[in-house]
Parts: structure tokens; sequence; C-alpha cells
């Protein structure tokens, strides 16, 4: 199970997989370095696409999209939880951003996907935190849909990567 789950330190952009995850805002507008860096490479028939979705994207929601000039055939735009303290509902609002993640993928035929740290830049989620939630409904994800081959989590800085890796190791040892 835990095969399926890789932890990967680079630009999510450059991966082949089926889709990659945007760490979207609620207006689909590049605005954190995971969604400028996804947008300028896919080229600005993203930033069109997005545009035209008319309904606004919520916490806990995710829209799907064309890759463009990606590697990856899609673009998952999720929209995280932004911290407030922890008391607020955070954990189960990152928790339903996976999901709903997950639930897209399953829809679309997608057997590799890659994440960011989904809240952890300008929504300011505890790297940790965000990490037992991340491997958490991944794993659960991996239960549910067995067409899911493999997800990648792209980690750019040492802190999110270590409490990745914690994460992870402690679900291998569970």
């Amino acid at each position: 199970m835990h095969s399926r789950i890789r932890l990967h330190r680079g630009d999510i952009t450059k991966l082949e997989v089926d889709a990659i995850v945007n760490a979207a805002n609620t207006s689909l507008t590049p605005g954190g370095a995971v969604g400028l860096a996804i947008h300028a490479a896919a080229g600005p028939e993203l930033k069109a696409e997005c545009m035209s979705i008319m309904r606004g994207v919520f916490p806990g929601q995710a829209v799907i999209t064309r890759g463009y000039r990606l590697p990856a055939k899609y673009v998952i735009h999720a929209v995280g939880a932004s911290w407030h303290g922890g008391t607020n509902g955070e954990h189960e609002q990152l928790a339903r951003t996976y999901r709903s993640s997950f639930a897209l993928a399953a829809e679309h035929g997608i057997r590799t996907i890659a994440f960011p740290a989904i809240s952890c830049g300008l929504f300011s989620f505890p790297a940790e935190a965000a990490a037992e939630v991340a491997i958490g409904e991944t794993v659960a994800a991996l239960e549910r849909v067995p067409s899911l081959e493999q997800v990648t989590f792209a980690l750019f800085t040492e802190e999110v990567w270590a409490a990745f890796a914690k994460a992870l190791e402690a679900r291998t040892l569970s």
C-alpha cells in the first residue's frame, strides 16, 4: 500500500503523471508559488479555462481542467484550508480537499497523481498537521480506488519534506 505513495523533492510541473494538483485559491487565479508555477508551465490556455469556470470553488472543493503544456493531462485545482489555530474545523476542511481531489481522479480514470503540500504556503497550515491529513487521506483513497496506482507528493522545502516523511513513516509502522 505505502509503496504506492512517493515523496519527491522538486518541481511538480515537471512530473510525468496523469494529473497534478494545484493548491488553488477560490477564484482559481494564480496565487501562491505552486499556482504561479503551474499556470506558467501550462500556458495561457489554463488561465482561460479557469476563468470560464463560472461557479465559485470553496475550501474543501476541487475542480479539474486540462493540463495544456504540462506533462500531466489534467490539473486538479483544490482549495485547501486556511489555518486559524486548529480549532475551527481546519483539519476536516483540508481532509475534504483531498477527498474531493481523489474523487475527481477516480471519475476521470487518473492512475497517477501528484500533490503539493496543500495549505502549507499562503494558507499557513502547520506542515506536520497538514502531512498527517494528507497521508491519512491518501491511504484511505488508495484503499477505495484500486485503479489509483501512484500518489506522489512534490515537496519543496526541507521542513515540509521532513513532515511528510515522518507522517508516511508513522503510517508504515502502524
